[in-house]
């Protein structure tokens, strides 16, 4: 009867523990990050035949740089800064992570979007992978795929 009792105990104390024990990437996503590579194929670019394909490195001092800041309460905010400091473009919305998925919602000009990211952890930052219908022709067949660091506030 004690092995019982006690095997029961250890059992409930394993799920009081393993439900205590906050996701490890929503820990690590709540920061500031800035992209530093995006690459968005298109395979059948606006029902087309054609592959369109956008590549930046965001190399060679460029025009405009995407900035963004996960906070532990799910929300937040996403912009471009610019050549002089300026925050331009921002969106706001929320975000949560299952697994090694990190999940958003934001309304971004005109369009309510729902995007799911399969996440691997990086030295500088994360790598982010997408597949979702960034191109409008209601296939969910575009691939994004993300590198960003974390910066300073």
């Amino acid at each position: 009867m004690k092995s019982i009792f006690f095997t029961i105990l250890i059992v409930f104390g394993m799920l009081f523990v393993a439900c205590k024990k906050e996701n490890p990437l929503k820990k690590y996503m709540a920061k500031s990050w800035q992209t530093t590579y995006l690459k968005l194929e298109m395979p059948t670019y606006q029902k087309s035949d054609s592959l369109e394909i956008y590549e930046d490195k965001f190399d060679d001092d460029p025009e405009i740089l995407a900035q963004s800041k996960y906070n532990l309460d799910g929300t937040f905010s996403a912009w471009f800064m610019n050549k002089k400091g300026e925050k331009t473009s921002n969106s706001n919305g929320k975000w949560r992570v299952e697994n090694d998925s990190l999940f958003v919602e934001f309304f971004y000009i005109d369009r309510e979007m729902k995007v799911s990211y399969h996440i691997t952890k990086t030295k500088e930052g994360f790598l982010a992978k997408s597949k979702y219908d960034w191109d409008k022709d209601g296939d969910f067949d575009d691939l994004l795929t993300m590198k960003t660091k974390q910066i300073k506030e």
